[in-house]
Parts: C-alpha cells; structure tokens; sequence
C-alpha cells in the first residue's frame, strides 16, 4: 500500500514518515485490498491558547471510497497514534459494512467516490461570512442505496450525505439527527391531474 506523508508549513522529519508509515500502515491491514492508498497531512495549529496544537489528517481511498481521519495531540507522535487508532475503527466499520452489503448483493463498488478536501479548515465557515455564500462545490452524483449513503456518512464523518437514490433516481440527503439515529429528507414528487 502506498503512504504518502507531507506537512503542511511543517519538516517531515524521517523519524516522523517512520512513526507514519509504521501506525497508520498498521492500521490499513484492518482492511488489505487493492488498490488502497493513504495520504498523511501533518501540521501544527499556530494557536498558543491550543493545548493540542499537532494535527494529523488521513485520507484512505479504497475502491472508490473514502476514510477520512483527523486527530489532535499534544505532539505530533501522540496525533499519529490516535490517528491509527481512529483509521482503524473506521476501517473496521467499513468492512463490516461492506460484508454486510456483499450478503445483501450490494457490492463495494456502488459506494460513490468523494472529492478530496485539502484542508479541513475550508470546511468551516468564519462567523463574520457566515451569512455570505463563500464557496460553491460540485459533487459527482452515484446512485447507491440509502444503507450505502448511511456507511459514506459515518466513513467521511459528516453531518450529511447528498446522493442519488438507486431505487427512485431521485436526489435524497441523509443527516445526523442532533438527539440520534438518522434521518432522510427526500422530494416531494407532485403527481399531474390530466
């Protein structure tokens, strides 16, 4: 499996890309396919008031499907190790998942692949533009089931899931629920009189 470690405004030192390429590398077994790859992010939040100021993000592509993975520590050795460990528990969770789909004759390729996001930080919206539209993104559509929607979710660890339902063919969102459990919000299809 590929590894490819970077920092962002930070030196990847060769005991870093070891640590790397030793956790995470470990905890990709969990679910040894091919083609997998993983890319690593390290880099340091610049807040002094931060008492977790390392960062470490992962990205793991699996047939068409995406694990995705940020951590906090202390040092950037503790986010790694608690990185692995969230990789692992993901990608456990997915190929739960994708056995489960397998027995119900889904298969691990339906599940729509996801644009990459470069940096966590895009995705949050500072207060002051936060009535502003400050970003516009286009999303490839596949067709997948609702329980597929429901494991894309969890695995890119949103509070929501735009897709194309297989079953109807129409566009469904899927969401967290604030007091649990998930929720769907599909169209309201009007019938014509004629």
């Amino acid at each position: 499996m590929e590894i490819k470690v970077s920092g962002r405004k930070t030196t990847v030192t060769d005991a870093l890309r070891a640590r790397v390429e030793e956790k995470i590398g470990e905890a990709c077994t969990v679910f040894d396919i091919e083609p997998m790859t993983c890319d690593v992010v390290l880099r340091y939040e610049k807040n002094p008031s931060n008492p977790n100021p390392a960062i470490v993000e992962v990205t793991v592509r699996a047939r068409g499907s995406v694990v995705r993975v940020a951590e906090h520590g202390t040092d950037m050795y503790s986010a790694i190790d608690t990185a692995a460990d969230k990789v692992t528990r993901q990608l456990r969770k997915f190929k739960t998942r994708v056995i489960d789909n397998r027995q119900q004759g889904a298969s691990a390729a339906e599940v729509a692949p996801v644009e990459r996001v470069e940096d966590l930080a895009d995705l949050i919206i500072p207060p002051e533009e936060d009535e502003q539209l400050v970003r516009e993104k286009v999303i490839e559509i596949t067709p997948m089931t609702e329980e597929q929607a429901l494991v894309q979710t969890d695995l890119l660890g949103h509070d929501f899931y735009v897709f194309e339902n297989a079953t109807t063919g129409l566009i469904n969102v899927v969401y967290h629920r604030k007091n649990g459990g998930y929720g769907i919000i599909k169209p309201k299809i009007e019938e014509l009189d004629g």
